[in-house]
């Protein structure tokens, strides 16, 4: 009895470790195939010359698409609503790239600096937390509270023009979304997340506003006017 439940455990186990590395395969896949399409939303929307939506129909937008994500998860509906958010976002990206490119002489080496970094941070960080299997489910709670405090104080900054904390809310968000990167991995690792398209739609948030964050520093401290 005792080697038969002993068998049943590892059985478990097994099948357990397979079903989360089928969970992680498939969310690096749909994220790649995700950002690939955001990036060529972006790109039309810079050869198109289209003006930035502005932030309320961006928010608007971004949180709707979210929800019906969210709501759709379990269903195939589902995939077509992570491209839909993931290409909103891209063509909300592309004005903001032109912009910064048209701002600065040497805008085209920020956004590709930006680009690097982001990529060199997320690989940095997902490769960490699935070889070393650490458990980061402990940030979860200061990463939610932190999102929180970061985007009311980017809003503040925003409307009362006030540069040094948008900076600061920079910076804090490269903090937060590679935190958030460290937490999403190890969720997935250790069972936490199960369904992949929820795990894409945080991992291309985390990405997304890694990016933003990294390009606003980068212009601040090494941008030519």
């Amino acid at each position: 009895m005792a080697n038969t439940r002993g068998s049943e455990a590892v059985s478990r186990q097994q099948t357990g470790a397979l079903a989360q590395n089928k969970v992680l395969r498939n969310t690096y896949f749909l994220l790649a195939l995700t950002l690939l399409f955001s990036g060529a939303t972006a790109g039309i929307s810079m050869a198109m010359g289209l003006p930035h939506p502005g932030l309320i129909l961006t928010l608007v937008g971004y949180f709707g698409l979210l929800w019906a994500t969210s709501a759709l998860r379990n269903s195939a509906w589902g995939l077509l609503a992570v491209f839909a958010l993931t290409g909103f976002m891209g063509l909300t990206l592309g004005p903001i790239l032109s912009s910064y490119i048209a701002a600065f002489s040497n805008g085209s080496q920020i956004v590709l600096t930006a680009f690097g970094g982001t990529g060199a941070i997320f690989l940095g960080l997902s490769g960490y937390a699935v070889t070393t299997q650490k458990d980061f489910s402990f940030l979860g709670g200061f990463i939610m509270v932190g999102i929180l405090v970061a985007f009311l104080a980017g809003l503040g900054a925003v409307f009362f023009s006030l540069p040094m904390l948008s900076l600061v809310v920079s910076a804090a968000f490269v903090l937060l979304m590679s935190g958030l990167i460290l937490w999403e991995t190890s969720q997935i690792i250790h069972g936490g997340e199960t369904n992949y398209i929820m795990a894409t739609v945080s991992l291309y948030v985390a990405i997304f506003n890694l990016f933003i964050s990294l390009l606003h520093i980068l212009a601040a401290f090494a941008g030519e006017r």
